[in-house]
């Protein structure tokens, strides 16, 4: 009898344990979107050299209103060389054959007088221009895009391509128009299998952080600015946009709005 009685005692045990494994949350399977820190950008090493040297902002025009210069959103990177004379490194990677470019242009529709995107191969010898394209001003200040559009040749991998955005202003009639820019590089890459592997059960706002934390910053960015553009008063979305920006010194621009 007593027998009896544990191994019924014994079979009620083992049947609660397997009904809490099969109903217990599974902590390793949460989703990005579920984490508490905000998203922050993992850079990857530097350009070797004096490579990719740029300008990630221009500067503040005579005569314009704004305090804040014309600014591309991409990473920077300082380095000093042997002789000490230090080079900024305006670089970020992307795995887009024809990726999109994000702006933060201050000026007035008004102020502008032309605006230009350039991008050039500049491995062939001479350099090959494969974009040349004027740009529509903004309606008012704030931050633009520019995708490369189908017609243009395909970034090919493990190429770094120079691009320039020229934007000649007119704020003071008493003075000549400036010519203001900014100048960087792009490089396109494959993604390894296991973050193939990653984003293909990701949603869109899972895969900023996972392009994020693997170096991609373009696609990072423009995943990103384009969830906000379809919900701009997703709050979860906006601290995902500052926390992105800080990463790379950019939380000035976290509150300017998008223009087309």
């Amino acid at each position: 009898m007593k027998n009896n009685l544990k191994k019924l005692q014994l079979t009620a045990l083992f049947s609660l344990i397997a009904f809490s494994s099969i109903f217990s949350p599974v902590y390793w399977l949460a989703p990005v979107a579920a984490r508490n820190t905000p998203i922050k950008f993992t850079p990857p090493p530097a350009p070797p050299d004096r490579g990719a040297a740029g300008t990630r902002s221009g500067a503040a025009s005579r005569g314009c209103s704004s305090d804040q210069p014309m600014t591309a959103l991409v990473p920077v990177y300082e380095e000093t060389t042997v002789q000490a004379s230090p080079i900024t490194k305006v670089w970020g990677l992307t795995t887009a054959k024809l990726p999109t470019f994000w702006f933060f242009v201050p000026y007035q529709k008004a102020s502008i007088k032309t605006m230009e995107f350039v991008v050039k191969d500049e491995t062939s010898k001479p350099s090959q221009t494969i974009y040349r394209n004027f740009v529509t001003p903004p309606s008012a200040p704030g931050i633009i895009n520019i995708k490369l559009p189908s017609s243009v040749k395909q970034l090919q991998v493990g190429k770094t391509y120079n691009w320039f955005l020229k934007v000649k202003v007119d704020c003071n009639q008493q003075l000549p128009a400036q010519l203001e820019y900014v100048e960087g590089w792009v490089q396109r890459v494959n993604p390894n299998s296991k973050l193939v592997s990653s984003l293909s059960g990701a949603t869109p706002q899972q895969k900023v952080a996972l392009y994020a934390e693997n170096s991609i910053w373009h696609d990072a960015l423009t995943t990103l600015a384009e969830l906000r553009l379809d919900k701009p008063k997703d709050t979860t979305l906006m601290a995902d946009w500052n926390g992105l920006l800080k990463s790379v010194g950019l939380e000035n621009l976290a509150n300017q709005p998008f223009v087309r």
